[in-house]
């Protein structure tokens, strides 16, 4: 069995470039731990922790759209509803388990427990 590393993704609003693009789709890779050890050297991050979450997708986040690079600046530029998508994300692709959610069927009302799979997704 081979690990995946790349997962793929469709943000739910999408990132506006300069010229009114709309990215929505991208790639995020699994984090090592440089990615999680290295942005705590950032000034914007010892000023603000926060801003660690934004230098963290930036670096995990290899592609969206047809932009050349993904930066602090487009990541913090995200709407909302993205950067939490994306957050959530990272949380599942890194961590061993999958993710459990509660969901009702919208057509027959039936509740049931499933797994979110981000490798499904595309």
């Amino acid at each position: 069995m081979e690990l995946q590393t790349v997962y793929p993704f469709r943000l739910p609003r999408g990132y506006v470039d300069e010229k009114g693009e709309i990215h929505r789709d991208g790639e995020m890779r699994l984090a090592t731990m440089a990615d999680e050890i290295m942005p705590m050297n950032d000034p914007r991050v010892r000023q603000n922790p926060e801003f660690l979450t934004v230098i963290l997708l930036s670096r995990v986040v290899t592609r969206l759209g047809t932009l050349p690079v993904v930066t602090p600046e487009v990541i913090g530029a995200l709407y909302t509803a993205d950067a939490n998508f994306l957050q959530n994300m990272y949380q599942t692709i890194n961590d061993a388990e999958d993710p459990v959610i509660h969901v009702t069927c919208p057509h027959c009302g039936k509740e049931f427990t499933d797994t979110v799979n981000f490798t499904e997704m595309g």
